[in-house]
This record gives structure tokens, C-alpha cells and sequence, in this order.
């Protein structure tokens, strides 16, 4: 099985964010790989290994992509560290880019590359849109399972059985390979994945790159490319315009009575 994993890069959600005008100032940030992403590539890494840190299935390959700068090479290399074969770099950035031209672009190295799967985070931390899986299912006319929290290979590695966390519990759907697959938080559980190959449980969470992995990280390739070279014509269609912080909240008052507190949220509030 070849899977295409895309990973994005995003400001550290533990830092501090500071303003520049109308916009974030991104001048000093510390940029780390979208977790939801991190966790795709590692339930791509399950899906082609023969068991909880066996070795890669015969023919099987993990392809990373990312669109960015060339710093982001940084983030490619922590994903080849993990145990993927190989990654994409397509020259861009954030600021000019919007869902739909993501979407495009996956698409044209999917038509490339021809994988079986492609794998997604559900959305990326820094602007949650969550729509890029979606539009790119529509524009290969692939079956999708979004939200994924647990995968099973099946039909001999021809389908996938997925599992979506719903309102009423846990909703299975059988999707035909080739598909495009978003996964959620408890896809990382120790028994969420099951590739063809059977073996035992993998530890909780995403794996943490051996010493050994960081080496051989540094001789695996990354590819480097452009919207132009991939034939993805034009530009983004929306644009962030303005960003800002929320407004203050005010300070909570006491109230003396359930009468009181009716009358202020009616009255004042104005919100029964």
C-alpha cells in the first residue's frame, strides 16, 4: 500500500501571541508539525508495518507532503524520522494559500505519485477550517471517512473499515481503496490501527523518533516542487483580512436569588 500523509506546520499553541496591525506577528514564533497531522503519518506508519515496531510491509511506502517555506524541511525531517520513506516539498505559504488551492495541489501529486490512501489531520491547529479532506475527496471522486478513530485494513488490504465517533457512539464505514482518510485524537489508541499484517498493540500516542530513525532521517529524500511545476494554476480565492483578539470578558457578578438572576439575564443580558 502507498500512502500520501500531508503535514503543515503551525505556530506552537503553548506561546504567547502577539499582534502586528491587522495580522499575527509570526516573526518570532516556534513552529512545530499540526498534531493531527503527526497523528496521520503515524496511522500511516501502522497501516504498513507488520506489527507494533515491526518493519515495513513489502511495497509498502509512506510519502510525506507539505506546502511552505524551505525551513519547513525541519518538520519533513521529524516525519522521516518517525519512520516515513520519503517527502514532498511544494514552495509556498500560508498567506497564499487557501483550502481549495491546498486541495488542488494534493490532488495533482496524488494524479503523480498515485497512492492508495491519502491520509489528513481533520483540520490544522492554527486556522481549524477543516474542509481541505473533504474538497480533495470531491475533486478525485474518492470515497472519504472523516474524523477517523480507528482503520482496519480489510479485503486484503483493498478497503478499509473505519470507525467515526458519532452523537449516538461509534458509527463503521467500509470505504474501496483508493480513498482519502482524516483522522481524529483517538486514532492513536494502542489498538486503533490494524494494517494487513497482524501483531501487537501499539503504545498510546504517536512514537517518539529513535536515535536511529533521526540518523537515517538525514539520507532519505525530500522532493523539492512548485504550484507551477504541478500544474495547479492560479491563487487563493479567500484571504484572512484582518486578524484581532477576542474582547475582554467582564468580571462575573453575584447574585442574591433565582429571581435576580432571571431578571438580569432577561433584562440586561437579554438572553431569555
Amino acid at each position: 500500500m502507498k500512502i500520501l500523509v500531508t503535514a503543515k506546520r503551525v505556530p506552537d499553541p503553548e506561546q504567547k501571541v502577539k499582534f502586528k496591525g491587522d495580522a499575527l506577528d509570526q516573526s518570532a514564533v516556534n513552529w512545530q508539525l499540526n498534531q493531527f497531522d503527526e497523528y496521520g503519518v503515524e496511522t500511516a506508519l501502522r497501516l504498513t508495518e507488520a506489527g507494533s515496531g515491526g518493519a515495513r510491509n513489502a511495497g509498502d511506502e509512506v510519502i510525506v507532503v507539505s506546502i511552505g517555506p524551505k525551513d519547513v524541511q525541519q518538520q519533513l525531517r521529524s516525519t522521516l524520522a518517525m519512520g516515513a520513506d520519503k517527502a514532498i516539498l511544494v514552495e509556498g505559504s500560508d498567506d497564499a494559500l487557501d483550502a481549495e488551492l491546498v486541495a488542488k495541489t494534493i490532488k495533482a501529486l496524488v494524479e503523480k505519485h498515485k497512492p492508495d490512501l491519502v491520509v489528513m489531520g481533520k483540520l490544522a491547529a492554527d486556522s481549524e477550517a477543516n474542509d481541505v479532506g473533504q474538497r480533495l475527496a470531491a475533486y478525485l471522486d474518492w470515497p472519504q471517512a472523516t474524523f477517523a478513530c480507528t482503520v482496519e485494513a480489510t479485503d486484503g488490504g483493498k478497503a478499509l473499515l473505519v470507525g467515526r465517533e458519532v452523537d449516538a457512539g461509534v458509527e463503521t464505514k467500509k470505504v474501496n481503496l483508493p480513498a482519502v482518510l482524516t483522522v481524529d485524537l483517538r486514532i492513536v489508541l494502542p489498538n486503533a490501527v490494524k494494517g494487513v499484517s497482524a501483531g501487537a498493540a501499539y503504545q498510546e500516542g504517536p512514537r517518539y523518533a529513535s536515535l536511529k530513525g533521526i540518523m537515517a532521517a538525514k539520507k532519505k529524500p525530500i522532493e523539492d516542487t512548485t504550484l507551477a511545476a504541478l500544474g495547479v494554476a492560479g491563487g487563493a480565492r479567500s484571504k484572512i483580512v484582518k486578524v484581532e483578539a477576542p474582547p475582554a470578558r467582564k468580571a462575573g457578578i453575584k447574585v442574591a436569588s433565582i429571581e435576580e438572576l432571571v431578571q438580569k439575564l432577561h433584562n440586561e443580558a437579554k438572553v431569555i
